[in-house]
């Protein structure tokens, strides 16, 4: 069920001062750059910037899945309390969040546009 970690979004009160920082600490510009959110994609992952994001909560991983309905409904299925509904941000991208039984908040996304070809590795000495 689970493609692997996706995506981070930090909050990010001040978005032009955070965009700023992490152009200098990623040495990239974003890809993504609207008041709403800005993304990075260092080494084909996401690194998202979020006004609206509580800090409170801190960042939030991304688990990369096929169907976040399904997903969503089988960590709730698990003890998880939902929290954000998966709900589509755009470009077909489907996102939510829910907190496992331990207090740690997990996100699924569900995005079209993100590569989930697989890498393969020539392994050590190859």
């Amino acid at each position: 069920m689970f493609l692997g970690l996706r995506t981070v979004i930090y909050p990010a009160p001040d978005l032009a001062a955070a965009k700023e920082w992490w152009i200098e600490a990623l040495g990239i510009e974003p890809y993504f750059d609207e008041p709403f959110f800005v993304g990075f994609s260092p080494g084909g992952y996401e690194l998202g910037l979020n006004p609206a994001a509580d800090p409170a909560l801190g960042a939030v991983s991304y688990w990369g899945v096929a169907d976040a309905d399904a997903a969503y409904a089988h960590l709730v299925a698990l003890g998880a309390t939902p929290l954000e509904p998966v709900e589509e941000v755009g470009d077909g991208i489907r996102l939510g969040t829910v907190r496992d039984p331990v207090g740690s908040i997990v996100g699924v996304i569900e995005n079209p546009i993100f590569d989930v070809t697989p890498v393969e590795s020539a392994g050590p000495g190859r």
